[in-house]
């Protein structure tokens, strides 16, 4: 049976209309470490006691967006697999005004890796980044490079390569489309999470080869000024957003992606307490929204 319309649901007292919610996710999506259905499964069933709530796969989206007061884009996966349905999304859900959250002008992977190359040309603390083979010179000299495309996510397209390999790629490429980066050594990665701009936790890996094998972290005041500045650094004032972050040998941390369009949130990795604060949190953050 299809969701009804927004205009159809009526609950509370004096029959006052809840808002819906439609909740975008694709729960079969097999993610390396991470369980997404089961994730977005438990923030449906939470979410649903301030909202009227329907799931549908990223792919159904633009066609089910006129039924309802507000988007939810989750665990939907690398966008890269469903490109023209998330343009044919985010294009429906601008003529129709609908709220997206998060909103539809984030700066950070949302719009591509291409933040990278400007964070780094900034002075900003992330790991060197160049997208043109007249820059290769500007990286260290490192036995191995990373090389990703700027709209890849989940690992999809990364490789290592050598010098030389690396400016084969980024002479045969597409003018701008992949990233080449250093691979650098680092004791773990760690990620702060925020929602709007109040932080709400830590994760990190203490094994580098476990990526998503992760623990609580206890935030110092220099990390999350650390974080701080690129939440800030992005446009959104509603939003979830994740930090991800590297941190060497000698302790500094070096972003390693800004992740303002469906970040997981690794929810089974928190104590209960914080998992139900950040529930309540984001429940706010969704009401909020401007319509």
């Amino acid at each position: 049976m299809p969701p009804l319309p927004a205009t159809a649901t009526e609950s509370g007292a004096g029959g006052v209309r809840r808002s819906s919610l439609l909740l975008v996710t694709d729960l079969a999506y097999e993610a390396r470490g991470r369980r997404y259905g089961d994730e977005d499964v438990f923030l449906s069933s939470r979410l649903r006691e301030t909202f009227d709530v329907a799931l549908c796969h990223p792919r159904d989206a633009a066609a089910l967006l006129e039924g309802f007061d507000t988007v939810l884009v989750r665990n939907s996966g690398p966008v890269l697999h469903y490109r023209d349905a998330y343009d044919a999304f985010r294009s429906r859900a601008r003529e129709l005004g609908t709220a997206v959250y998060n909103p539809l002008h984030g700066r950070g992977d949302m719009a591509g890796k291409e933040y990278l190359v400007e964070m780094d040309r900034a002075g900003l603390p992330v790991i060197p980044t160049v997208d043109r083979e007249a820059d290769l010179a500007r990286l260290p000299d490192v036995a191995e490079y990373a090389v990703k495309p700027k709209l890849g996510a989940d690992s999809v397209g990364l490789r290592f390569v050598t010098a030389a390999e690396a400016k084969g790629a980024l002479g045969l490429a597409s003018e701008g489309s992949l990233l080449v980066q250093p691979r650098i050594d680092f004791r773990h990665e760690v990620s702060f999470y925020f929602v709007d701009h109040d932080f709400q936790y830590a994760l990190y890996a203490p094994d580098p080869e476990r990526r998503w094998v992760l623990e609580p972290y206890a935030a110092s005041a220099a990390d999350l000024e650390f974080a701080r500045r690129f939440v800030a650094w992005n446009s959104l004032t509603h939003g979830i957003q994740r930090v991800d972050a590297c941190r060497t040998a000698d302790g500094a941390l070096f972003l390693v992606e800004l992740e303002d369009l469906n970040p997981y949130l690794s929810l089974d990795r928190v104590p209960e307490d914080v998992r139900e604060a950040f529930v309540a949190r984001l429940t706010r953050s969704i009401a909020s929204l401007p319509r």
